[in-house]
């Protein structure tokens, strides 16, 4: 509602200004100004204009004010500062907007944005670090969508890279468990893995011999059609489901898991070679330490522009990457550029799909497999025109040549909608180390974080940590209703638990290390999700008991109130400012979700969340809407509760967190 307010004044001004200086604005910037005795908007596009008319920006001001006439939704315009325009809104009609829109359902673009997220290597349980990933691919996704725009979230299985080897090898060669035997283990089966691969990480450095059976495993996986191939891709399906079972308790899905041993065996990584190598992108070399490899030359003109912005500490930055090693295996960025080629449409070729699993709500995630007679009614994945591969700032490097690639292969204008969603990791705070029994240095003790290190199977498992926070929750659950049955307090405890790990991964910018700690994720106070949550449970109270006491007082009551113009009396006697705050703030939700995605920074719209509900718990505790005597007034107090509350609500879905009854 506001934003298409705003919009609507901006057009008229542009008109304005073209019809009466011949002037075409491009851009119409909109401020707030610091103070709600100064106005609502602050336009200062008079700075600009006063070039062409050839006046002090001031007086351009007024005669725009002079001239202007009536602006929807708008009471007065005022001159201030040197060439401001500040626009006051007429505050009652713009209360009974607010409360009387209904929202529209966003109109579907036409085309197609491919999110790719999680790509978690599918060897072991997933750790906290890689619930950063998840959470934040999600939620943007719905940021995207309540945008209108059409997404499809790829959640890409590197089942053929050596983390997979890696395993497999600990169960060939440490445990000396045959296929079948791997296949009896019971339990959880991603938890035996993280340990194992520990273990594999231990045995690589006890001899070169050892470290060799890697490269050795690799080579047979990428072959395909051996017993060691077969175990590597039993492996990483039953560990992909673990990772989709874990990722659906924070409510994150999926619509498709394209493999990376599809993209070999369907020969999409030989096409993007013979691409590559027509276009001189990469080169073979044959002297030196890379000898027998094909490289990609960050000096060489195609990539150097790219490759040059990246952050990297990469010990191959100054020579080249090697793109396919010496023994004919691809690296994982090569695989990459194929798959990036695909997920533009660019390759010509497709792959084959088989549903993999089917969500609560009906939603069916499919898999890719290169197996022509397991196609099930050839769904329509890739040929996005836009991608966000969302990876952790560490793979700048590697993603940059990526785009690279595709400015070599002459594909530029794909190469601009390449979108590298980074964020930096999650670590754990010294005293989390301490709370999960990690043995520190002193030297560690005083860092402010210590690294997360899957090979030193250091970490908190994801699992872990949500079993963990619906415990705690529980407790606190338990403590408030000691009469409600116990799997409605665990569901409550769940709903809660989710929401403190959802915001709590959110709420800081993608560019900020997150030390992850026990005690600061579970607190229910501060900027913390329990904290909004708890703003939507209490509003839902407040309505609850002001219609037991007072049934004018029922939704319908409310609602009749300001449609009927009842209510229009005591809104003319003006809005006062502290009230004016709150609904104005209330109605910046829109606004907040589409700088979230201009910027590509879910951070923004959680914090904005955050104040929001700091300021109904301020409105709540300074208004006694139920024993309020005046009953427009009480109306009124019930509608700005009702706002308030449906923006929570709203906003707190687009994070991925639900509310519960009660807390």
């Amino acid at each position: 509602m506001l934003d298409a307010l705003v919009d609507e004044i901006k057009k008229r001004f542009v008109n304005h200004v073209q019809d009466s200086y011949g002037y075409v604005l491009t851009q119409v910037v909109v401020e707030q100004p610091p103070k709600v005795e100064m106005g609502d908007l602050a336009l200062p596009f008079c700075f600009e204009l006063a070039k062409v008319a050839r006046k002090a920006p001031r007086q351009v001001a007024t005669d725009i004010v002079r001239s202007i006439g009536n602006l929807p939704g708008v009471a007065k315009i005022e001159v201030a500062g040197p060439g401001y325009l500040n626009l006051f809104f007429q505050r009652d009609d713009f209360f009974k907007q607010l409360f009387l829109a209904e929202k529209a359902p966003p109109l579907k673009g036409a085309e197609k944005i491919i999110l790719e997220h999680t790509n978690i290597n599918p060897n072991k349980a997933a750790h906290i670090g890689h619930l950063r990933n998840a959470v934040l691919g999600d939620t943007f996704a719905r940021l995207l969508r309540f945008g209108g725009q059409r997404v499809e979230v790829q959640n890409y299985i590197d089942d053929t890279g050596v983390q997979v080897a890696d395993v497999v090898v600990g169960f060939k060669y440490l445990d000396k468990k045959s296929f079948a035997e791997v296949q009896a283990i019971a339990g959880k089966f991603d938890y035996y893995c993280w340990d194992l691969y520990a273990k594999v990480s231990a045995f690589y450095e006890q001899s070169a011999e050892s470290a060799k059976l890697r490269g050795e495993t690799l080579q047979l996986i990428e072959e395909g059609h051996n017993d060691t191939a077969e175990m590597a891709r039993y492996i990483s399906l039953r560990i992909v489901r673990c990772h989709l079972d874990t990722m659906w308790r924070l409510g994150v899905a999926y619509d498709l898991f394209p493999k990376e041993s599809d993209i070999l065996h369907l020969k999409f990584w030989s096409y993007a070679f013979e691409l590559l190598k027509k276009h001189s992108a990469i080169h073979y070399e044959t002297s030196g330490k890379n000898q027998g490899c094909w490289i990609m030359r960050v000096g060489d003109k195609s990539t150097a522009q790219e490759v040059a912005s990246a952050n990297s500490n990469d010990k191959d930055y100054e020579e080249g990457k090697i793109i396919v090693r010496s023994n004919g295996t691809v690296t994982y960025v090569g695989k990459d550029i194929a798959y990036q080629l695909w997920k533009f449409g660019l390759l010509g070729m497709d792959f084959f799909y088989h549903p993999l699993h089917r969500y609560e709500d009906g939603h069916v995630a499919y898999m890719t497999n290169s197996e022509k007679n397991r196609e099930i009614n050839n769904p329509q994945f890739g040929s996005g025109t836009q991608v966000y591969n969302v990876i952790d700032s560490r793979q700048s490097y590697l993603q940059n040549i990526v785009v690279a690639a595709l400015r070599a292969l002459g594909f530029q204008a794909q190469a601009d909608r390449s979108t590298h969603f980074s964020y930096e990791m999650v670590a754990l705070s010294p005293r989390c180390c301490e709370d999960l029994g990690i043995q520190l240095t002193e030297e560690d003790k005083q860092r402010p974080y210590v690294e997360v290190s899957g090979r030193k199977g250091l970490g908190v498992k994801a699992d872990d940590l949500i079993d963990t926070l619906i415990e705690r929750s529980l407790q606190e659950v338990k403590t408030r209703h000691t009469d409600l049955p116990e799997d409605e307090t665990r569901r409550i405890a769940t709903l809660i638990a989710v929401s403190a790990l959802r915001y709590f991964l959110l709420k800081y910018t993608r560019n900020s290390v997150i030390a992850f700690d026990f005690k600061e994720a579970l607190s229910f106070e501060g900027e913390t999700g329990p904290y909004v949550q708890y703003s939507v449970v209490r509003a839902n109270n407040i309505f609850r008991k002001v219609q037991e006491d007072d049934s004018a007082c029922s939704d319908s009551g409310v609602r009749s109130a300001i449609q009927d113009g009842a209510i229009d009396a005591f809104l003319q006697k003006g809005i006062e400012d502290e009230l004016w705050k709150v609904i104005y703030l209330a109605a910046q939700l829109e606004s907040n979700a589409r700088l979230s995605v201009q910027i590509a920074e879910p951070a923004t719209l959680a914090r904005y969340l955050f104040s929001l509900a700091q300021a109904f718990n301020n409105f709540y505790h300074r208004h006694r809407i139920i024993v309020e005597p005046d009953p427009m007034r009480k109306r009124f107090l019930l509608a700005l509760t009702r706002i308030i509350r449906d923006q929570l609500r709203q906003g707190l879905d687009l994070l991925g967190i639900q509310v519960p009854d009660r807390m």
